[in-house]
């Protein structure tokens, strides 16, 4: 099982996304990452970006890093998907 850790800039955008229901849908698909990571459905490894991975929540992407060695999940980022996310 994983640990998991947010970084104040994914707190302050978690706070921001309304309505409550969506910041609790994505609190709640986070949460479930800490079971497999990176093998979740909707999951994906990212290439030329400082998040290693993403995971689809809507129309909100978590971005986040893996320490597999230390068994923690950093989520990096909380954004509504458009051009700019990745």
């Amino acid at each position: 099982m994983f640990s998991i850790e947010w970084t104040k800039t994914a707190v302050k955008e978690l706070r921001k996304i309304q309505p409550e229901k969506q910041r609790t849908a994505i609190f709640k698909a986070v949460d479930e990452l800490s079971e497999c990571p990176t093998t979740a459905t909707n999951v994906k490894a990212l290439k030329g970006h400082k998040a290693g991975y993403r995971l689809r929540v809507g129309r909100y992407r978590v971005l986040f890093d893996l320490d597999e060695g230390v068994r923690v999940i950093t989520i990096q980022e909380v954004r509504k998907r458009d051009e700019r996310t990745y």
